[in-house]
Order: structure tokens, then C-alpha cells, then sequence
């Protein structure tokens, strides 16, 4: 009875951490569901010897850390529960609940500061351009121009996939080239947008949208006259009219990428970034383009920066390495 007890309170505890993070943190459902996910977790570890969580200690945390590293848990998402962890615990002192955090002196993993992963430029390149021919045939169809549109803005704005499924039609200004994006915690920010994701998105809008719109209506039995059917306010809809799914622009995006490849949005995403910081772009302009609340996240690219910055110096000075054909 005492176990059923601890586990009651602690799942008490969780559903009030979580309710907090939606209502007053403002989080999609998919970033509370995750979190939920890791709390429950961790209670679960509290309670091998009978804990609750808000008496927790340095030690518990510790060992949960071990133990996901004993089960080949990866460096990164170790890091992101520790997050996760922090956040917790950071909200049970801001409402008084407990006196000392558990989580202050836990190292997070090296791997965390780690570059994510991105496509070089010729990949993306290459994938832009197979869709791009696909879109701009005679006989491309509304899904061809979409998946294009949604691959240049994936690149052009640095979206996260969620972002991309939330877009609205009226988010876009194209005439001032830019987009209007909801990311995490509903903070709204503006995106900047080149020419060549302009175009595939005018086109989309002009060629493809209204197709899957009338595809939808018909599948759903509706004339399109009809105007009890509720207006599509997605931009990016499915041959059936529907918002797209995360899931589904994963498995676009990977395919798309060809049979070498496994890239995704979020790949994407990253090469966006490392391709501006390559090109001379600083750090803050990044962390404006990706929507990152703390600079620290961004600082991950430093590492592209220098890197780039020797590759440079090795080519150019006179004290660098040996140049191909030099006497």
C-alpha cells in the first residue's frame, strides 16, 4: 500500500508539472506528451526505493543517468531528459515545494554540445533541384508543387516540422517575402524567405492548393459551392484536404532525399544553419532565423564557424598548409 501510495503522489505531481507547462508555458501537446514521458520515467526510477519525487536527490538523478547509459540509452537524449529534469525541478522551487535542486551539480553529457547533423550544400542542391524539375514539368499535379514548396521552405526558413504543419495561408507574405511562424511555446517570430522558396510557394498557392482543396471537398461528398463545409485553413493539405501530419513530411522528406540518403526536416533545419554560418552569417541572426530562446543553443554552431575559419586559413595563408601547386 505504501508503493501504490509514493506512486500516486508521484503521478499527482506529474500531471500538475505538465498542466503547467501547457497552460502557463504556453507548449504544444507533442512537447508535453514528451516530457510526461521522461517525469514518468524518472518516478518510476524514484520509486525502486520507495522516493517521492519532490525528495529526490543528487544521487537519484545520478542513477538515473547510469542506469539509461547501462541500457545504451544515446548521449543526446540522456541530455535532453536531464533538461527535462531541470525544468522540474526548477518549477517545484518557484512554487515552494522543495528547499534544494537535485539536478544543479549533474554534469550533462559531452555529446549534448555535439553539431547536429546536416546535409552538405550539394545534397540539398540536388534534392531541390530533383523536386524542382517535378514541379515545374507541364503535367506537375498539386502534390508535386507542395512537396517542393515544402522542401524550399524547409531550407530557406529553417522550420521545424511542426511549425510547417501549423502554417496557415494567411502566415505567408510573399510580397514582402517573409512568413509569419508559431514555434515553441506559441512564441511567433518572423522568417525571412529567398526567391527560390517565393516562387515554388506562389505556385503551390496558385497551381497546386486549389487542386487538393476541390480534392477534399469531393472526397468529402461536399460540391464546392457548398459552404457548410469548413474552410482548409492549413497551407500545406493531403490529396484528401487535410492538414498535413509531422509523420507524413518525415517520410516525404526522406524519400525525396534519394536512395543514399536519410535526410529529415529536421536535417534540414540544421543545414540551414550550418550552411549561413559557413557563408559569414553571426550567430544572433541564426538564433532569430530558428526561433531559439536561449543563444546557448545556438552556440552549437561555433564549432561550423571555426571549423570553416581554419579550412580558410589553411587555403589562403602563407604560414598554412602547402597549397596543390605551389613551387
Amino acid at each position: 500500500m505504501h508503493e501504490i501510495g509514493q506512486a500516486d503522489g508521484n503521478a499527482r505531481t506529474v500531471r500538475e508539472f505538465v498542466a503547467y507547462l501547457r497552460v502557463e508555458k504556453g507548449l504544444r501537446p507533442a512537447s508535453c506528451e514528451a516530457y510526461q514521458r521522461d517525469m514518468e520515467q524518472f518516478a518510476e526510477h524514484v520509486e525502486r526505493r520507495n522516493g517521492l519525487l519532490v525528495g529526490a536527490t543528487q544521487a537519484d538523478v545520478s542513477g538515473f543517468m547510469e542506469r539509461l547509459r547501462g541500457h545504451a540509452v544515446e548521449s543526446r537524449s540522456i541530455a535532453r531528459k536531464l533538461s527535462c529534469l531541470r525544468g522540474f525541478y526548477r518549477w517545484l522551487l518557484m512554487d515552494k515545494r522543495i528547499a534544494h535542486d537535485p539536478t544543479v551539480n549533474v554534469a550533462t553529457p559531452a555529446s549534448w554540445k555535439v553539431l547536429p547533423k546536416s546535409l552538405a550544400e550539394g545534397e540539398v542542391a540536388e534534392m531541390l533541384e530533383r523536386t524542382g524539375v517535378a514541379a515545374r514539368s507541364d503535367g506537375a499535379d498539386g502534390l508535386a508543387l507542395r512537396d517542393h514548396a515544402i522542401l524550399e521552405l524547409l531550407y530557406a526558413g529553417g522550420l521545424r516540422v511542426g511549425e510547417i504543419c501549423a502554417l496557415r495561408v494567411e502566415d505567408l507574405h510573399l510580397d514582402q517575402a517573409r512568413a509569419q511562424v508559431r514555434g515553441k511555446g506559441d512564441k511567433e517570430r518572423i522568417v525571412p524567405l529567398g526567391r527560390s522558396a517565393v516562387e515554388a510557394l506562389e505556385r503551390y498557392l496558385v497551381v497546386g492548393r486549389p487542386g487538393l482543396v476541390r480534392s477534399g471537398l469531393e472526397r468529402a461528398g461536399h460540391a464546392v459551392q457548398r459552404t457548410s463545409y469548413p474552410v482548409q485553413r492549413a497551407l500545406f493539405l493531403s490529396v484528401r484536404g487535410n492538414q498535413l501530419t509531422r509523420q507524413w513530411i518525415w517520410e516525404m522528406v526522406r524519400s525525396a532525399s534519394g536512395t543514399g540518403s536519410k535526410a529529415s526536416p529536421h536535417m534540414l533545419r540544421h543545414s540551414c544553419a550550418t550552411h549561413m554560418v559557413e557563408h559569414g552569417a553571426d550567430l544572433r541572426s541564426v538564433q532569430t532565423l530558428l526561433g531559439h530562446a536561449d543563444i546557448a543553443t545556438t552556440q552549437v554552431y561555433t564549432h561550423v564557424a571555426l571549423g570553416h575559419l581554419k579550412k580558410v586559413h589553411r587555403e589562403h595563408h602563407p604560414r598554412g598548409k602547402r597549397r596543390v601547386g605551389a613551387g
